[in-house]
């Protein structure tokens, strides 16, 4: 593994714009760590702590988890260290009222964010690659029934599983909904962080290679990465 200097990001784009496969080559070749809002929920249900238990008990009932909760795991996980290459924010913040949260724990946490990276895919893009996209159950690789079929053996080329979904909203008229609550809920933080000066525009038309080395130079790391 390249060594790279430690970044806190935070991943920008629409639905299938690449944030998942380029979050897991960041951990992989850089050992950033991926704080993922679903991963951290159901690890704190059964983690027993403080925390935990209060995720357990509005899960329960039913409803859905607060900012302020979601703050507290993230300052739970980031007070833990361990994270070499940096953090990963994945599915948080989606508003501004979160990004604003996000900003003022880190600051109080003697950390900042250091980039937001936006992912520029075409909607009519985005349609046709949701429409065939298949992950491997064990591992989330992401194949392509078109682009990047699942292996002639059956077997994913990360993990070896043999295991593969396809989400029930992968298809066009759902991801019009998704994209319709995205651009009305998520896309102003381009401009809130563009505001901030640590917007990071990426082209993500391309391969997952072309956009992996994308993301490396507008991140400024090493250019061995993903080498």
């Amino acid at each position: 593994m390249t060594s790279a200097p430690a970044l806190n990001i935070v991943l920008l784009g629409p639905p299938a714009a690449g944030k998942g496969t380029q979050a897991r080559r960041l951990v992989e070749d850089w050992g950033m760590v991926q704080l993922s809002t679903g991963d951290m929920l159901r690890a704190a249900r059964s983690s027993g702590t403080e925390v935990g238990r209060r995720v357990a008990e509005v899960m329960d009932r039913g409803h859905l988890v607060t900012d302020g909760i979601v703050i507290d795991l993230i300052r739970e996980r980031l007070g833990q260290g361990g994270a070499r290459g940096g953090f990963i924010f994945d599915g948080f913040p989606r508003t501004l009222a979160q990004a604003d949260a996000l900003e003022e724990a880190l600051r109080e946490m003697g950390m900042r964010l250091d980039a937001a990276v936006e992912f520029r895919v075409d909607d009519e893009a985005l349609v046709e690659r949701i429409s065939g996209r298949v992950t491997c159950a064990a591992c989330g690789e992401v194949y392509h029934d078109r682009t990047r079929p699942i292996p002639a053996d059956g077997r994913c080329v990360r993990c070896g599983g043999t295991e593969f979904t396809r989400r029930a909203d992968d298809n066009a008229e759902s991801l019009r909904t998704r994209l319709f609550a995205y651009y009305k809920q998520t896309a102003p933080l381009i401009g809130y962080y563009h505001c901030k000066g640590i917007l990071r525009p990426v082209d993500g038309m391309g391969g997952v290679e072309d956009v992996a080395r994308a993301v490396a130079a507008t991140l400024r790391l090493p250019a061995a990465a993903g080498a």
